[in-house]
């Protein structure tokens, strides 16, 4: 039964970065403005990188390979990019403020969801698991 919600949570946990990092490889635009927002050198190639990187990083856990790699990896983009983008929420409109505090919030959560699936590995259902790399923790 673990292998299975294992299964699930690796599902859930790569839903959001497969999608955004194939909406950042498709339209960079918006990210490229935060990442130019927040002082950063070259914001369009980082905007690329960083959509190659979620789209490769999801997959990777969605399938289940090197998962404990891309768990944190994941980690610390999400603990960088809360710090980078989210917490000086005391810098727009309330509601601007109120949504990145919320967004702080959930990249710190996330990043110990993605430090639990490092810890755990990818479970039996996955591409680690038939590789022979898979041991529970």
């Amino acid at each position: 039964m673990s292998n299975v919600i294992i299964l699930i949570a690796r599902i859930l946990l790569s839903f959001m970065f497969i999608l955004s990092g194939f909406m950042k490889l498709t339209d960079p635009a918006g990210t490229a403005g935060m990442i130019a927002g927040a002082g950063l050198p070259a914001a369009t190639l980082l905007a690329y990188v960083a959509g190659l990187f979620e789209l490769l990083a999801g997959l990777a856990v969605l399938t289940g390979f090197q998962v404990r790699i891309a768990g944190w990896l994941l980690a610390a983009f999400c603990v960088f990019t809360g710090i980078a983008f989210h917490l000086p929420y005391a810098s727009g409109t309330e509601l601007v403020n109120i949504l990145n505090q919320i967004m702080v919030m959930k990249n710190i959560t996330l990043a110990g969801a993605y430090i639990l699936l490092a810890t755990v590995g990818a479970g039996a259902y996955s591409l680690d698991a038939r590789r022979g790399a898979y041991a529970a923790a």
